[in-house]
């Protein structure tokens, strides 16, 4: 039993070494099972269905539906402009009772010459009879001169007789207007009219009194349709893109129904149509009602049916889903290229948990070393007491710094990092950062120069980013010097940006790690490099806050002989909106 449980163990650790030595392996097994299989299926209902379509032509009457809907929208959008039209005319109409005869006619004839797409206006009043006017300038038209004096018989004999009838209609409707298509002739043959009957602006309901209007149809045909059907293509076309539309408006059969094709009956032809209607039916048809009843409103595609567009939407789609096939079996390719990333991007994040787990255990080692022996009140003497004092500062400092990198990354990769920019004296802001390091510094033995302009004006910043970029950038000088021992640190103004910079004579960094040294988890291959513990978050924090403030970070650097890192800031930018937050707060 011994034997067999000892060989089950060592089979069992053969396993798993085999597995840990081909992550690779196992990420692409992975990747087939969870992204290949479920795209490859994909693609083939996708075929399946695209098979279906063609044969049941689903697809098409989906493209009707959408017609349909689009008629019923048009119908609306055209009675709300002719509703429109009307009642701004009818507020311009006379009052029965408080206007003269003469008053009500020179109003009525001022309607007509503010709106020449009306053909005819009148005021019924059971009291005093109808009023009709019509254009003048029309008058010397023989089909418009009979048109006006038989509307005028019709409609004085009609009213006579029911008025009241007439206005109790009027009322019944929810906008106070009704409407009375009709076809007239013309010098060109055909022509359509339509006429609203509609009640009086703060007329009692009890008075049987009313006004009236009639569209004039050469209106009707060269430029109420015609402007309205544009403005309606123009709209589906901003909304939903694709192929363009044709839309047209024709007599409507009282035989024939929405769908079929009523054109080809018609000798008198439509009455207008969109730009881009050639021959042909529409592929939908739609009988309009209310204001333009007797007109039907007929939709299709520029230059193609329906079934033309379906089938080469279903070619399209096959030759779509042929080259994703192909793209399938590339992405395998990239995908492992990416996973090869992703498993070094893993490696340097278990590197990066063991360095920071390293750098935080040994501050706080310390910290507690020095704070026990201070507590137990072994040390006499005042000045190693000050000096245990001091080291616990630094390393809480140091280990301060530390967790408010590793917070300020985990708030920048969840895109949740902002800055709190203030009116800063960035020269006042440098001094006092380095000043807190100074111990540290002349404790490693390094010689610090620094050069302050002292005439910088106050800037808009964050102050602790600013100063978190600054001391991430002091650390590595620190850190990363080996022979010389040396930190320089500038802040001047060159033009219109402000530069700080912080030069040392350490390892230097060569010049194709150069632009990598600013990515996270990155750490040059320099062997003093990877012998010192670090997060390898401090450059590419420096970087987000230099670009956050709009402004960039660089490096100048010469393996053996030190680097120069420069944070520049755009002076003009941040003095600018320095300006514009005290223009506004004076405001």
């Amino acid at each position: 039993m011994g034997a067999r449980a000892g060989e089950r163990i060592r089979r069992s650790e053969r396993l798993r070494k085999f597995w840990s030595g081909h992550n690779r392996i196992r990420l692409m097994l992975t990747l087939e099972l969870a992204v290949m299989l479920p795209a490859a299926a994909l693609i083939y209902i996708n075929f399946y269905h695209l098979k279906s379509i063609k044969r049941d032509k689903v697809l098409e009457a989906a493209i009707h539906g959408d017609f349909h809907q689009m008629l019923a929208i048009s119908e609306k959008q055209i009675n709300q402009k002719a509703y429109k039209l009307t009642e701004e005319a009818r507020a311009s109409f006379p009052s029965p009772d408080a206007d003269s005869q003469s008053d009500k006619v020179r109003k009525l004839d001022a309607i007509l010459s503010k709106r020449p797409w009306l053909a005819h206006v009148y005021l019924f009043d059971a009291e005093q009879g109808l009023l009709f006017r019509s254009q003048p300038q029309r008058m010397s038209d023989p089909y418009f001169r009979e048109e006006h004096q038989r509307v005028a018989k019709m409609l004085g004999g009609w009213f006579a007789l029911e008025a009241k009838e007439t206005l109790e209609e009027i009322h019944k409707r929810a906008r106070g207007i009704t409407w009375y298509p009709e076809r007239s002739k013309s010098v060109g043959g055909y022509a359509f009219r339509t006429s609203a009957l509609f009640s009086l602006p703060q007329q009692p309901k009890e008075r049987v009194a009313f006004g009236g209007l009639s569209f004039d149809p050469g209106y009707l045909k060269q430029t109420f349709f015609p402007k309205m059907l544009e403005e309606l293509i123009a709209y589906k076309l901003g909304e939903d893109g694709g192929n363009p539309l044709a839309m047209i408006v024709y007599p409507a059969d009282s035989d024939s129904h929405a769908g079929s094709s009523p054109l080809g009956g018609h000798a008198e032809g439509f009455l207008a149509a969109s730009t881009g209607w050639t021959e042909g039916e529409p592929e939908v048809s739609r009988n309009l009602d209310d204001v333009f009843r007797g007109l039907a409103l007929g939709i299709k595609f520029q230059g193609m049916s329906v079934g033309d567009k379906v089938q080469g939407w279903v070619h399209n789609s096959f030759l779509i889903l042929g080259v994703l096939s192909l793209l399938l079996v590339g992405g395998l390719v990239l995908a492992y290229r990416s996973v090869s990333k992703e498993v070094a991007l893993a490696r340097l994040k278990s590197d990066f948990v063991s360095n920071v787990s390293h750098e935080l255990r040994t501050p706080l080692a310390l910290i507690r070393l020095y704070a026990e022996t201070l507590e137990l009140g072994r040390i006499k003497s005042q000045d190693k007491v000050e000096e245990y004092y001091r080291i616990i500062r630094t390393e809480s400092e140091r280990l301060t710094a530390l967790i408010n990198n590793i917070l300020d990354f985990s708030r920048i990769e969840a895109g949740r990092k902002e800055y709190e920019f203030r009116t800063t004296d960035l020269a006042e802001l440098v001094s006092t950062t380095l000043d807190t390091y100074r111990g540290q510094i002349d404790e490693q033995g390094f010689k610090f120069e620094q050069s302050i302009d002292p005439n910088i004006p106050p800037v808009r910043v964050d102050r602790e980013a600013i100063a978190r970029s600054l001391v991430n950038l002091v650390n590595n000088a620190l850190k990363y010097s080996d022979h010389e021992k040396f930190i320089g640190v500038k802040l001047y103004r060159t033009d219109s940006v402000l530069k700080l910079e912080v030069a040392d004579r350490g390892i230097g960094i060569a010049r194709t790690e150069q632009s990598k040294i600013f990515e996270k988890f990155y750490r040059a291959g320099n062997p003093l490099v990877h012998n010192t513990k670090g997060s390898g978050l401090g450059l590419s924090l420096v970087r987000h806050i230099a670009r956050a403030h709009g402004g960039e970070v660089e490096v100048e650097s010469t393996p053996g002989k030190g680097s120069k890192f420069t944070l520049t800031l755009p002076f003009d930018r941040i003095s600018q909106q320095q300006a514009s937050d005290a223009v506004r707060m004076a405001g």
